[in-house]
């Protein structure tokens, strides 16, 4: 390591020790990017001392007038995060006005003031979803020497090849393609390439004004039918998608091969999909492109055909593929999205029913307190990435569902989930509002802000910041469905609150002032590289803040740029952190129906 790259750690360091650890003046934590005029809006002031009760903040413009003024609620404290030291909130969600911003809070005579963002209408879509679909198009495995390998892509223990090229590269610093990963984990496997898929159609057919206006209309579908393309190449002859192309991080393409994976980067033949494992959301993914009526290197009809194909091959051997031999939540909501989609493409009471038979599988999984259960035996569900994705699912479920019965049903599953999203929530003190989960540990079943290091997977854990996203989409989704209100995003303040804080910590309102979304805000994480030219790209997110290193339980905090090689624990960006955010900022831009 250069003398240059040790000093910037060292200062680096410097910087987040006294930022977070030691500071005698007030921080004023903000979202670094921008607010949506329509939507709830806070910041957070730290101090080492009480203030006045009766403290006021102001929002200045950038002529320096002020726009408005509040009293700052307070003091909180979170002990196991920072000892001594007390937390403000300013919340100023009555500001509508679009302009650019600052919040100045004065302490003992003198004036502080925070980084400066903007206010405006769909400011949070306008500004960074062009960038997200351009990460994604930076994330494509397309160099020549990777299309050359992934023509003939060698399957595990065998000599048999596919071609399998296309797909995106699943991380700043792995170019490995996921359907999904963490499938012998069980109740962990998380939505990839297929997600990104469907969040990019999602996007395509609720907000086209949006996208047109920004001249994004034709760079979403090109890049969506780029995901389509890559899916349909996963499907076997035999009706399974192959879920993993894994590089074993060696810099040869030719090492790669389509496997399953264990811990420890273990390799096996196990690559058939389940539902859980990304094959469910592929489908559906698939189902929804074909609605575009537009082709890729596929027939638009060869989509729905596809996924028809898959769906009924999974309805027999679904089981098989599942590591455990059993269907827990993950396959429950996964197949729910693939037929509702089918429902909606081919109107067919066959997909009607399969439908209605996974949202019923899922309504039966939800606890007295509020949360899901993961299995048939109380294991709580927890998901550091997808933990929204049951509301999302049954709120795109109910956008076809007629029958009373069926949506009373549903609807009483996603009010329950969402009140305990804010119950759990607000429980303790949370001056940022992040949002906390339930799981099991040691038999005890406990809550707390960040996942568990100690799980299923034996090894895996990292920043949530896909699970933030996917949180904030069902708020709104889910919201508009049992907590409908005029105006704002059409929710009610609550969950407007609650979403809008999620986006904001990925931006910039957490406790070390960290934009996870490279190359914005003032504070980003550093740049990653990776094989065949790959590495860290514009509107990417990275996997954000954790429970404290050696915490099993997930208690404390913890955000490093170094760490020995486990740095990527908290820096590197990964597919579907920008994936759940686009979701978010869709369902944000979406005018009140």
């Amino acid at each position: 390591m250069s003398v240059a790259r040790q000093l910037k750690i060292v200062l680096v360091s410097l910087f987040m020790l006294y930022a977070c650890i030691c500071n005698a003046a007030p921080v004023i934590y903000v979202n670094q990017v921008a607010f949506d005029s329509r939507g709830a809006k806070m910041a957070v002031i730290r101090n080492d001392e009480k203030l006045n009760p009766v403290t006021k903040f102001t929002l200045i413009d950038s002529a320096g007038k002020v726009s408005f003024t509040g009293t700052l609620k307070g003091p909180q404290q979170i002990e196991q995060w920072v000892k001594g030291v007390f937390f403000y909130q300013a919340d100023f969600s009555a500001v509508v006005k679009s302009g650019t911003y600052q919040i100045s809070v004065n302490v003992k005579g003198k004036k502080y003031l925070s980084d400066p963002f903007t206010i405006s209408e769909n400011a949070l879509a306008i500004k960074t979803l062009p960038s997200i679909i351009g990460y994604y198009n930076h994330q494509r495995a397309n160099t020549p020497i990777e299309l050359a390998a992934d023509k003939q892509m060698q399957l595990f223990g065998s000599d048999k090849t596919v071609d399998l090229h296309g797909g995106w590269c699943d991380a700043s610093g792995d170019v490995s393609k996921y359907f999904s990963h963490l499938a012998y984990a069980n109740y962990m496997s998380p939505q990839q390439i297929p997600l990104v898929t469907w969040s990019m159609i999602n996007a395509i057919q609720n907000i086209p004004g949006t996208l047109n206006k920004l001249d994004m209309y034709d760079k979403t579908v090109d890049e969506a039918l780029y995901g389509a393309d890559y899916m349909m190449r996963a499907l076997s002859k035999e009706g399974y998608f192959y879920m993993i192309v894994f590089s074993y991080f060696n810099k040869d393409p030719k090492a790669r091969r389509v496997v399953g994976l264990k811990a420890n980067s273990v390799t096996t033949n196990e690559y058939q999909c389940a539902f859980r494992e990304g094959a469910g959301m592929a489908m559906a993914a698939l189902a929804r492109a074909s609605r575009l009526k537009k082709d890729g290197d596929f027939k638009s009809a060869e989509y729905l055909a596809a996924a028809e194909r898959a769906y009924a091959h999974l309805v027999v051997h679904n089981t098989e593929y599942d590591d455990d031999g059993k269907e827990n939540v993950i396959d429950d909501y996964c197949a729910l999205m693939a037929a509702t989609e089918l429902w909606i493409a081919t109107d067919s009471a066959y997909y009607q029913q399969q439908a209605r038979i996974r949202a019923q599988n899922i309504e039966k999984r939800i606890s007295p307190e509020g949360y899901f259960y993961a299995n048939d035996s109380g294991r709580p569900y927890w998901h550091a990435s997808d933990a929204g994705m049951p509301v999302v699912a049954l709120s795109r479920y109910l956008g076809k569902e007629k029958s009373q019965a069926d949506r009373t049903a549903a609807l009483s599953t996603i009010k329950k989930a969402l009140d305990y999203n804010l119950r759990v929530t607000a429980e303790v003190n949370n001056p940022f509002g992040y949002a906390r989960q339930t799981f099991r540990l040691d038999d005890k079943i406990q809550n707390g802000f960040f996942i568990p290091h100690e799980n299923e997977t034996g090894w895996w854990w990292q920043g949530e910041n896909a699970r933030l996203g996917s949180l904030a989409t069902a708020a709104i989704v889910g919201g508009r469905l049992v907590y409908p209100a005029k105006g704002g995003w059409g929710v009610n303040k609550d969950l407007s609150a609650y979403a809008s804080h999620q986006l904001s910590w990925i931006l910039g309102c957490n406790p070390y002032s960290v934009c996870f979304m490279y190359q914005f805000g003032k504070n980003n994480v550093p740049y990653m590289s990776s094989n065949f030219g790959h590495g860290s790209g514009k509107g990417g997110i990275s996997n954000g803040i954790t429970g404290a290193k050696d915490h099993a339980d997930g208690s404390g905090i913890d955000y490093r740029t170094e760490d020995n090689g486990n740095e990527w624990r908290w820096t590197e960006q990964w597919l579907p952190h920008a994936a759940w955010f686009l979701q978010a900022i869709t369902a944000m831009s979406e005018k009140e129906k």
